[in-house]
């Protein structure tokens, strides 16, 4: 069985800027570490909640029962205390095993919620800065365009006064010459 902690460690190695805030917690990827030992207990642990392990035990346990009672075998008679003893057993390692991996999930849980919560902080601030540089960019554009149609007033008041010092030019040129000054 594959421990599903493996998973998120591959997708959060990934080198895309999303996961940058996911990094710093790459080391909780395994509840009891990364080697051979540690993901098997995890899985283990993890084992422990699956329907397959409650059959399983549920078989066994009737298996058990019936073979002693039916007195097929008698190495664990009523009221089978090797049978408790097992049980007992079980649990001393099952409980504590099962506590660290809800432990551990849930520091797993935080710090991944620690960086989803940076990174929806950080997209926030990016998107005050966008909003800034438009709003920036608006303003820019509006005082270009309002010094644009004072060019374009001052362009018009100075072809006026072109047209006007032509035609005036042009005027006097068509009298002709004044008197002549002797």
């Amino acid at each position: 069985m594959k421990p599903e902690s493996s998973a998120p460690a591959a997708t959060h190695s990934s080198d895309g800027p999303h996961f940058r805030f996911h990094r710093p917690h790459l080391h909780l990827a395994s509840a009891f570490g990364q080697d051979w030992f540690a993901l098997k207990a995890e899985a283990f642990a993890r084992f422990f909640g699956t329907p397959a392990f409650l059959v399983g035990q549920t078989a066994i346990v009737v298996v058990w029962i019936a073979l002693n009672v039916a007195g097929v075998v008698s190495f664990d008679a009523y009221p089978f205390i090797l049978l408790n003893l097992a049980f007992s057993l079980q649990a001393a390692y099952a409980a504590p095993l099962i506590l660290l991996a809800q432990t551990r999930q849930a520091d797993r849980d935080k710090a991944h919620a620690d960086a989803d919560a940076l990174h929806r902080e950080d997209l926030a601030r990016a998107n005050e800065e966008r909003q800034a540089l438009a709003a920036q960019q608006t303003a820019m554009l509006v005082d270009l365009l309002q010094q644009n149609t004072r060019l374009t007033s001052v362009t018009k008041d100075l072809a006026e006064r072109v047209e006007s010092l032509t035609a005036e030019l042009h005027a006097r040129l068509m009298k002709g010459p004044g008197p002549a000054s002797s």
